[in-house]
């Protein structure tokens, strides 16, 4: 079984741009069961909240965190050899999960301003060595409100943030003098393939004015290297344990079968 190996020219173009795109990180039929978990496991379900991120307006984002990896698809996925070999040769290093976020962008809700996932966690954490990734379930288009980033924003450093709604935002005057000197991308992902960005890069996404869901999972990595600040906090991170191809399906077989069972 042969599993994904990043280029030289795309290890060089994360460092340049800040994001990078890798398809087929989740095959077909994973793509369809964690779509049926998503609609039916009502343990997801129940700690599901609504984030309102924005300041007066009624637009939530139903959004699912889970601190630890544990024996679930959601899991299996951030343990995958397709997702964290690449990872590893992004960090030239071991990779610990810091959190997974379970994304669920039906039409008329969703929406992030602009924002750096270091610049929630720059108080964690001592380095920058850090990296989010997000895997689309869904066709995840400019329609139903596709994440956007800001090409070369990685090499602004982390900039100041301030609360607007449910979340941190990146000072907007300086988000706008940036947007003057370098490109927004929008990125688009077919079902299965994985945006790895930056911690550093800006990113934000428009809400979902389709009638199409666009799910997707969301995880953050550090280096293993990398030094905590708030070490109260530390056992949060996990070394990752990488799994097959076939111990993933098999963990999400499981998983399935539970929700069945549950139902």
């Amino acid at each position: 079984m042969s599993y994904p190996v990043l280029s030289t020219a795309q290890i060089q173009q994360f460092a340049t741009d800040g994001y990078l795109v890798v398809d087929d990180v989740v095959d077909a039929p994973g793509v369809e069961l964690l779509l049926r978990l998503f609609a039916g496991d009502q343990a997801l379900a129940a700690r599901t909240s609504s984030n309102k991120n924005y300041d007066g307006k009624e637009l939530v984002t139903p959004i699912a965190y889970a601190q630890q990896l544990t024996d679930d698809a959601y899991s299996a996925v951030a343990r995958s050899r397709r997702l964290v070999d690449p990872l590893e040769q992004l960090f030239g290093d071991d990779v610990t999960h810091y959190y997974t976020l379970n994304m669920m962008k039906i039409p008329n809700t969703g929406g992030w301003q602009w924002h750096q996932d270091y610049g929630y966690h720059y108080k964690q954490f001592l380095y920058t060595d850090y990296i989010s990734v997000m895997v689309a379930l869904d066709p995840a288009t400019s329609a139903n409100g596709c994440l956007r980033v800001v090409k070369g924003s990685n090499g602004l450093g982390r900039l100041d943030h301030q609360t607007s709604g449910s979340q941190l935002i990146a000072n907007p005057e300086r988000v706008d003098f940036a947007l003057q000197h370098l490109e927004e991308v929008r990125c688009e992902l077919s079902p299965g393939a994985a945006l790895y960005f930056h911690g550093n890069t800006l990113h934000a996404s428009d809400a979902n004015t389709s009638d199409r869901s666009r799910f997707s999972l969301i995880y953050s990595f550090v280096a293993a290297s990398n030094v905590w600040v708030e070490t109260e906090s530390k056992s949060q991170c996990t070394l990752v344990d990488k799994l097959t191809d076939e111990e993933v399906a098999e963990v999400t077989r499981r998983h399935w079968e539970r929700v069945q069972a549950a139902q």
